[in-house]
């Protein structure tokens, strides 16, 4: 059979892919220890508050009306009035309804956005989107119709104490010309947990403005919700930016309910193209949120349960990672979001795809660090140094995984 363009391009095995099928095969394989897929945790207060929530909802008769009907293509209207509202009435934000649009999913967000921004321009020039610094989200990477979209940057390395390191944007290395499209950035980042500091996302801000270009900022793990943040920043928005929100680190990825705040321009254009693609988003995600918000519930609970509970998993995983390998030149990302651990073995002598097949073979999933530097043209021996590791299983499989990690990992080096 022969494809079109679009066809060979998006019929190719990408390693978002691969994630998504490990994530798959791995549920249903016993005995497998899940430490790659973004899942998020089963905790047990949210299962019971969204099992409480549907009863409530179907009594209403509120769920079966998301069920049998369609939304416009802007995403459902009580929960976008409500979420505006929330979030102006929170943060003193200049946003209305006419500011947010859902999609199918955050991945469809990034894929209509990237797409009207970048790529092949209507003067036949070809424009990219800029990631301040990179290993960035690795679904990222294979989003664009048009191939060669992205262009990013290393990172400066900060060395911390307890075995841990941080990075940050070179902004002496940034540049931005008329090739560039749009910034983007995740916050808290997914693979790293790194989250940038307010004083770069101004710096990002300011570049973007100089520039007249939006600031996107993937906020799926960040404020308001699901406050999968541990660091002490500030939620930011402005006309010129487009933040990308989630309902999946909630609890409810199968949802599929991805939310966009920008300008009336961009939300327009988002409608437009959900239209054409979907018809609208869907239904459900949005029926249950705005629930959450009308019960007072949704910053609460992503305050008081969802980011605890993710923090002391953070800190319980670092402990076990740094008991389990004591080897000086491994180190973890400072975890400061998120609900990732990145590690990095300097001076591993085989790469972390070669490590995640040797895992993967004893029934440990885990990413190679490799498919997260996106657009860079460079060989950097760091991106073949780098995993990413989830850590919201129970501490026994965790500490399981961990311990043939921490083999495979002693075995590479020993074997140079």
């Amino acid at each position: 059979m022969q494809f079109s363009k679009f066809g060979e391009k998006f019929n190719q095995y990408s390693g978002i892919t691969q994630l998504m099928d490990d994530l798959n095969d791995g549920l249903r394989t016993p005995g497998a220890i899940m430490l790659g897929g973004g899942n998020p945790a089963a905790i047990p207060a949210m299962l019971d508050y969204f099992s409480q929530a549907s009863e409530d909802l179907l009594a209403s008769g509120d769920l079966v009306a998301a069920l049998a009907n369609y939304d416009g293509p802007q995403g459902k209207n009580t929960f976008v009035k409500a979420l505006a509202k929330l979030l102006k009435d929170t943060y003193g934000w200049n946003i209305s309804e006419k500011n947010i649009s859902l999609t199918n999913g955050s991945q469809s967000g990034f894929f209509y956005l990237f797409n009207l921004l970048a790529g092949k321009q209507p003067d036949g020039s070809h424009k990219k989107i800029l990631l301040p610094l990179a290993p960035e989200y690795i679904g990222y990477g294979d989003a664009g119709i048009d191939e060669d979209i992205f262009v990013s940057y290393h990172p400066e390395i900060e060395l911390l104490d307890n075995g841990l390191f941080k990075y940050h944007v070179d902004f002496e290395q940034l540049k931005v010309d008329d090739s560039v499209a749009a910034i983007c950035a995740s916050r808290p980042t997914n693979p790293t947990g790194n989250v940038l500091t307010d004083e770069e996302i101004h710096k990002l801000d300011k570049l973007a403005r100089e520039n007249n270009i939006p600031l996107i900022i993937d906020n799926a793990y960040g404020l308001p919700f699901p406050n999968i943040i541990f660091e002490d920043v500030e939620p930011f928005w402005n006309e010129n930016t487009i933040l990308c929100m989630s309902l999946s680190k909630l609890g409810l990825p199968g949802v599929r309910c991805g939310i966009v705040i920008a300008s009336e321009e961009i939300t327009q254009a988002m409608s437009n193209m959900n239209g054409i693609i979907s018809l609208a988003p869907g239904s459900v995600g949005p029926t249950i949120a705005n629930h959450m918000i009308e019960k007072g519930d949704l910053l609460k609970l992503s305050t008081n349960v969802i980011k605890p509970f993710y923090q002391q998993k953070s800190l319980r995983a670092v402990e076990l990672l740094q008991q389990a390998i004591t080897d000086p030149r491994f180190r973890i990302h400072k975890p400061e979001g998120a609900i990732f651990l990145w590690l990095w073995f300097d001076e591993l002598p085989i790469t972390t795809m070669e490590l995640y097949t040797r895992l993967k073979a004893r029934g440990v999933l885990i990413v190679p660090g490799e498919y997260f530097f996106i657009g860079q043209e460079d060989e950097w021996e760091h991106a073949h140094q780098c995993l990413r590791m989830n850590y919201v299983q129970d501490d026994e499989m965790m500490q399981q995984g961990i311990a043939i990690i921490a083999e495979e990992v002693t075995k590479a080096y020993q074997q140079g």
